[in-house]
């Protein structure tokens, strides 16, 4: 099945100050936001991505705008990417969120958690993993089972479609870290999927580029982990040791 390299959106100004932005319209990347994406697109330079898409947010569009430079994919945009709506927790600072009595619920129990005037965190999780899982299966079928895409979305987003593909519940997903313009990879496969990097900030992706098998090779079942761990890279989720 296709590659999907989750990316978080670089930093802002918001980020830096400790402010939860939310859908607050007008946050974009600051001047740090805007280096990470300048690198993060030269990491991806030799990785042939068939298919962008990215949450409405400007923060995210100016990730992928800066990301698809130079290429021909166009951007698609899905509100199902977008960051969770906070409700009335949208604008305030960290600090003083940290004293709400739903704080401790949210770092502990997210499954129960409903923004006032907003989202729950499992409707959250559940229209983002969707929205992946549809795109997997499109790209899949329009590009081939060895194509690279790319979801372009927020910190929360990520950590919640990656608690889904580890098998955690989302009550666990706060024990995920996600930097800003950092990258997570997730293949998708019949019988389960393969977190393959997460929190990725640094490394050559590369290797990321899925090698298909030689002619005459036994067919092997990509739903099949690696006897013994992983030789690293592509092949890592390719059933070969």
């Amino acid at each position: 099945m296709p590659t999907v390299l989750l990316v978080r959106h670089g930093r802002t100004a918001a980020n830096a100050s400790g402010v939860l932005a939310g859908w607050t319209p007008g946050v974009g990347l600051d001047e740090t936001g805007q280096s990470q994406a300048k690198t993060l697109a030269a990491r991806l330079e030799k990785v042939p991505v068939r298919f962008a898409v990215a949450s409405p947010l400007q923060r995210c569009q100016e990730t992928a705008t800066a990301l698809l430079a130079g290429r021909d994919e166009q951007l698609t945009t899905d509100d199902r990417l977008g960051e969770c709506h906070y409700g009335d927790w949208t604008g305030r600072p960290l600090k003083e969120l940290a004293k709400e009595k739903l704080w401790p619920v949210v770092q502990a129990h997210p499954s129960a958690v409903t923004f006032p005037g907003g989202e729950s965190m499992p409707d959250m999780q559940h229209r983002a993993v969707a929205a992946v899982r549809e795109y997997d299966a499109r790209v899949a079928a329009e590009f081939g089972d060895h194509a690279v895409w790319m979801a372009v979305s927020h910190g929360d987003v990520i950590k919640a479609i990656l608690a889904d593909a580890l098998g955690m519940h989302l009550d666990q997903f706060q024990r995920l870290v996600v930097d800003p313009c950092s990258v997570s990879v997730v293949r998708f496969t019949t019988l389960r999927p393969f977190a393959v990097r997460v929190n990725d900030s640094g490394t050559d992706l590369s290797a990321l580029v899925p090698v298909p098998p030689a002619k005459g090779d036994e067919p092997v079942n990509s739903s099949d982990a690696v006897v013994g761990g992983s030789t690293g890279g592509a092949a890592a989720t390719s059933g070969t040791s």
